[in-house]
């Protein structure tokens, strides 16, 4: 490992200013963000009267304005009809700039959270800080300016940073395409892109994403009556609104073994299988206690790295919320005028998702079953992301920032979401390196009941990003 491309940053101290900054500064504001229900847009229509993703976005633009960090300039953008977006600028000492990237909405509130806890309840046990948002992605913006005040703490050198905080990823990044147009000339052209929004596949050393699937959400709905009418006399008759809906869901995925159909797969790179072998070997006997499956469940497939593969390129479809169907406490006997289901379908990372979206109408919508009326209604597709060749320069500040606060070197691997803004950004600017990470580990349930961010890791996580943004003005100069 190259001296000249790692960090100049003094590790025990950085690591220790960073954990005493997140106990007496982060943690005490990012408990007061996750008790705002700061829902994305898709999930809060109302967002702008009800002023949440606001009370959020000014909330971390005040702790931010407090930061001692020189020159630090911070502003919340907003273009009409838009979510807010949070630009802060760092000027460096060279020509080069870095953006850092992370967001500030939330997933909805979900049901299950364990008893004492709740989406908009902050609760610190152990490790954990539990609470909607808080590891995807509200921990982001201070992770940020945490990071870049270590490193002038220490007095290190750096390129130009650029903090976005953007309001609206958990629907897909809608507004942020406008954002870009905007602001072009202020966020410039960035050498290095840091993303914060990623995953992690244990808590124990440093872990970097080299690609995200892409995702394509629709709703399908099959009607079959103009209204409900009585089962006993209709049944056998007027075939079921939810049969159709099941035979038009076979003609995308097989229900047997949840293959889909040869339109929605690439051929996975051989890099990324090496990865995915290499990443199985280090996570033995953790994949089995990843998610809380009940008793006696099985995973799809048995070999760990099959199944990482399967996460990261393959395409899966899931069926994410349904309407026309009562609860059971209020279904009557009733045939029922319509079923109609969201549909999640993931795809691999290098799918172009536009044509993958109308393929996907194209297959449910055509020759619908006894002349149902049947339409497909999808929103915008998010693109995946494969990442370019990583510079060895990055490669050795990512090993050595591991090295030095883990004790551990750190491991690559691609992630099963997707995050719109790498594809935007890779599209954009084709020159940037990339380096993904972020906080998603074993349990932390981003999108679901008792979400939690591991403080800890948080906190390694933070000096490691430090690391890297000193040790790129090093390489790079």
């Amino acid at each position: 490992m190259s001296p000249s491309t790692t960090s100049p940053l003094p590790p025990r101290e950085t690591l220790s200013f960073v954990q005493r900054r997140w106990e007496e500064d982060v943690l005490p504001a990012l408990t007061r963000y996750i008790e705002i229900p700061a829902k994305s847009p898709s999930f809060d229509r109302e967002w702008a009267a009800h002023g949440h993703l606001d009370r959020a976005a000014a909330l971390i633009d005040e702790w931010s304005r407090r930061r001692p960090i020189e020159g630090l300039t911070v502003e919340t953008v907003r273009l009409p009809g838009r979510t807010p977006v949070i630009l802060m600028e760092v000027p460096g000492t060279a020509a080069e700039t870095i953006l850092l990237y992370g967001h500030c909405d939330k997933q909805p509130e979900m049901t299950g959270w364990a008893e004492g806890l709740g989406p908009w309840i902050p609760v610190r046990r152990g490790d954990r800080l539990y609470g909607r948002g808080a590891q995807d992605d509200g921990y982001a913006a201070f992770c940020a300016l945490t990071a870049i005040e270590a490193v002038q703490q220490a007095g290190a050198p750096h390129a130009r940073l650029v903090v976005l905080i953007e309001a609206s990823e958990e629907s897909g990044s809608p507004d942020l395409p406008a954002y870009m147009e905007a602001y072009a000339k202020r966020i410039g052209e960035p050498d290095l892109v840091i993303c914060l929004d990623s995953g992690c596949g244990n808590y124990e050393q440093l872990w970097g994403t080299t690609s995200l699937r892409g995702v394509i959400n629709g709703v399908l709905t099959v009607e079959v009556l103009t209204e409900g009418v009585h089962s006993g006399a209709a049944s056998g008759i007027v075939p079921s609104s939810f049969r159709i809906a099941r035979q038009l869901l076979s003609r995308i995925e097989d229900e047997r073994t949840g293959v889909l159909v040869r339109d929605f797969h690439v051929d996975v790179p051989p890099a990324r299988a090496a990865e995915a072998r290499a990443v199985a070997k280090v996570l033995i006997g953790e994949a089995a206690e990843r998610f809380p499956v009940v008793t006696g469940m099985r995973y799809a497939q048995d070999d760990p790295a099959t199944l990482l593969l399967a996460n990261t390129w393959e395409p899966a479809l899931s069926i994410t919320g349904a309407a026309g169907l009562p609860t059971p406490e209020d279904g009557g006997n009733v045939l029922r005028p319509f079923t109609s289901l969201k549909l999640s379908l993931r795809i691999p990372p290098t799918l172009d998702a536009a044509r993958a979206g109308r393929r996907m109408k194209e297959i449910l919508e055509s020759d619908p079953p006894y002349g149902a009326r049947v339409r497909y209604e999808a929103s915008h597709p998010s693109p995946g992301w494969d990442a370019p060749a990583t510079e060895p320069w990055l490669l050795d500040a990512v090993q050595s920032a591991s090295e030095r606060h883990f004790d551990k070197p750190a491991m690559f691997k691609g992630l099963g979401g997707s995050i719109p803004f790498m594809a935007m950004l890779g599209e954009r600017f084709p020159r940037a390196q990339f380096f993904i990470t972020g906080t998603g580990g074993p349990g932390s349930n981003a999108h679901g009941p008792n979400e939690f961010l591991h403080v800890p890791y948080a906190e390694r996580l933070t000096a490691c990003v430090a690391d890297v943004i000193a040790a790129h003005f090093r390489a790079r100069h």
